[in-house]
């Protein structure tokens, strides 16, 4: 058996980062509160356009059940307006449909 940083190593390594960190961002927006569909579509829109430091900082929001807009209003205490934006952006288009 591959002890568990080899195999993070080799995940990394193999390309399967981008996989990893959308994982991590769906399952915290479930356990946020949000519907399987929303989160699905918010963590891809997120992985792609915000950077793992980023991500990191919305791990604090992790836990906390909520609404999707008030999500976002929580979003707001990261301090970083890209994070607000994009993630607001990915609810709006993500919860109406637009995108998927």
């Amino acid at each position: 058996m591959i002890g568990l940083p080899l195999a993070a190593a080799l995940a990394l390594w193999g390309g399967g980062a981008q996989a990893i960190a959308e994982y991590r961002v769906h399952s915290g927006l479930r356990e946020a509160g949000l519907s399987e569909r929303t989160s699905g579509c918010m963590a891809r829109r997120m992985v792609r356009r915000l950077t793992i430091p980023q991500l990191f900082r919305l791990q604090a929001l992790e836990g906390q059940k909520r609404s999707l807009g008030a999500y976002v209003k929580a979003v707001r205490a990261v301090g970083d307006g890209e994070v607000i934006a994009v993630t607001a952006s990915s609810a709006a288009l993500c919860a109406s449909g637009l995108a998927r």
